[in-house]
């Protein structure tokens, strides 16, 4: 276990921030009484993964609470729909639109790049609901989620800790409970819990593959610990739990790829993201040559310019949205020839509305309708909810608190 971060520690990681608590938004407690609210996000986790037999925990939390297929926002990558997720806007609005992107004045950002990752003007397009908590005065603590190690709006979490891949689910885990055993002035009001196994094996294996059942099979065992660590701590009926995914898995071969070099010459063209979409800027002086080959539809994939670019995506208007985005038909995938397809395995970004891409949505706790399957979730709709779970007036997005009232209760 991580060793529990100390009153001293903590002082260090804070960033006190002076201003006015929101007016709570209502919802099924007092403010006093509110439980805390815990967001877990399994990347990669495919709706339909819950029908793998291997994950009882979650599907006793599907049966005991509210929950649903959800739609992510597009592109259906790690980077954008984390943020969305907990901005309530789309990657468009929100600012961080794709994994790696080009800002005119910041430059190149990149999900493996820690000085852009840490970087609060990439992030402050958009406040994520730590920052709007904290505002309000309540402690936060995020183990692991992107934009976390920002001081975003010049605020970061009470508690927050720097994304390593390598430390197991179970550690992560004991992290969040420790924070649950300090002292109630000191303790989480929100705390995030994230895991990556679940979207390392499907890109590895693809989404059928017994290593990614195997992964399924350990992050609903750590879940299980956080469950009984929560009945240690007397909590477990006093925590709400959501659970989300940031988007869903399609598999993929090296038999299904689009070379953008039998299409347009390669040296006319700066790649921004490839894969299952691709951005890319034409090189000065050749925009017309790159329009002319790559706009409209190909076999298996269509480009389009970022004007024209089609408004169910809600993309286009963010300035570091690239000229042209391409989106390949779901299973195959755009690369060139110098940045080839080498293996089998699995992909995401791919078309928002494809049900491959279907992410997970669970709610668990007191305050949550019991039972109950939510239709026509949207990642956007996820901030509302914890809004009100947490008694909070969040900062206006694209989600509606409506699409979730089934899952609360009066």
């Amino acid at each position: 276990m991580l060793p529990r971060l100390t009153t001293a520690f903590a002082a260090v990681c804070a960033l006190i921030v002076a201003g006015c608590a929101s007016t709570p938004t209502p919802g099924p407690f007092a403010p006093a009484a509110r439980p805390p609210v815990i967001l877990i996000s399994i990347d990669g986790f495919r709706w339909d993964y819950l029908q793998r037999g291997v994950t009882p925990t979650l599907n006793a939390l599907v049966a005991e609470g509210a929950s649903g297929p959800m739609r992510p926002s597009f592109p259906s990558v790690t980077f954008p729909n984390h943020y969305t997720l907990v901005t309530g806007k789309h990657p468009d609005h929100h600012g961080i639109v794709s994994n790696a992107m080009v800002d005119a004045e910041l430059g190149r950002f990149a999900l493996d790049v820690p000085e852009a990752v840490t970087d609060r003007r990439w992030w402050d397009q958009a406040e994520p609901i730590w920052v709007t908590a904290e505002k309000a005065g309540l402690v936060t603590g995020t183990m692991f989620w992107p934009g976390s190690e920002a001081a975003i709006g010049g605020v970061r979490p009470t508690y927050w800790t720097r994304f390593d891949q390598s430390l197991p689910g179970d550690a992560r885990v004991d992290q969040v409970l420790a924070w649950l055993d300090l002292p109630p002035p000191e303790r989480p009001a929100l705390a995030t819990l994230y895991f990556d196994i679940v979207d390392t094996a499907g890109h590895e294996n693809g989404p059928d593959a017994a290593g990614t059942v195997e992964a399924l099979a350990s992050v609903d065992a750590s879940i299980a610990r956080l469950i009984a660590g929560l009945k240690a701590r007397g909590l477990e009926d006093d925590a709400v739990l959501v659970i989300v995914s940031d988007h869903g898995m399609a598999a993929t071969s090296p038999e299904r790829v689009i070379q953008l070099d039998d299409l347009v010459d390669p040296e006319a063209l700066r790649i921004v993201y490839t894969g299952a979409v691709t951005f890319l800027d034409p090189v000065p002086g050749r925009e017309a040559e790159v329009e002319t080959a790559l706009v409209g539809r190909h076999p298996h994939a269509e480009c389009w310019r970022k004007a024209d670019i089609p408004a169910r995506f809600v993309l286009g208007s963010n300035p570091r949205v690239a000229a042209i985005v391409c989106s390949p038909e779901v299973g195959w995938l755009i690369a060139t020839r110098a940045r080839p397809v080498t293996r089998s395995g699995g992909a995401h970004g791919y078309d928002n509305a494809a049900p491959e891409m279907r992410a997970l949505f669970i709610a668990h706790g007191p305050g949550v309708a019991r039972g109950i399957r939510v239709g026509d979730l949207d990642s956007v709709d996820v901030q509302p909810l914890l809004g009100r779970l947490l008694g909070l007036a969040v900062p206006p997005g694209d989600g509606r608190a409506g699409d979730t009232a089934a899952a609360l209760i009066d």
